[in-house]
């Protein structure tokens, strides 16, 4: 299910309630649209490499330069951010982070792993859906100090990784 712009409240640990949506009218959550299996040149179905009835997991259309085939986790369920879902459902969201990243480890023999989520305008958030993003690391790879060289791919460059990281995945 994905939103239309409305804005909803749900309760917060400490101040009562906070506002959560910032999706404009009428958007139409590119997320949702991958999980009912509707492809476009940015998310493909082949580009998924792990989904259970909670989560899925997906090779991400944009690239750090030395971070390739960085994987991003999402409820199925449509929640916008952090703030908006549930503690049994975020609770699913990590398990799948956690098995995501130990994959990596074994797929692309990287020396690490990191992992990060963003929420609203002010956190950089570009899609108004929650979402994890799991990256391979490597000694020196600077993946912070170089935002400005994200590129977006072609599904013929992510499907390797994807084949990699899904065969881990359903060994």
């Amino acid at each position: 299910m994905e939103t239309t712009g409305s804005s909803r409240t749900v309760p917060g640990p400490y101040s009562g309630r906070v506002q959560v949506s910032h999706a404009p009218p009428g958007y139409e959550c590119p997320f949702c649209r991958l999980l009912r299996g509707s492809e476009t040149d940015v998310n493909r179905l082949d580009d998924i490499v792990y989904r259970d009835a909670e989560t899925t997991a997906f090779i991400a259309p944009r690239w750090w330069p030395a971070n390739h085939g960085h994987v991003l986790v999402i409820p199925n369920l449509h929640v916008e951010n952090l703030y908006a879902i549930d503690d049994e459902l975020l609770g699913a969201v990590y398990s799948t982070v956690r098995r995501v990243a130990i994959a990596l480890k074994e797929a692309y023999v990287c020396d690490g792993t990191s992992t990060r989520q963003h929420n609203e305008p002010g956190g950089n958030q570009d899609v108004w859906h929650l979402h994890v993003h799991v990256f391979p690391r490597y000694v020196g790879d600077r993946l912070y100090q170089r935002h400005e060289e994200m590129r977006w791919t072609t599904p013929a460059e992510r499907a390797p990784y994807a084949a990699r990281l899904r065969a881990v995945l359903q060994a």
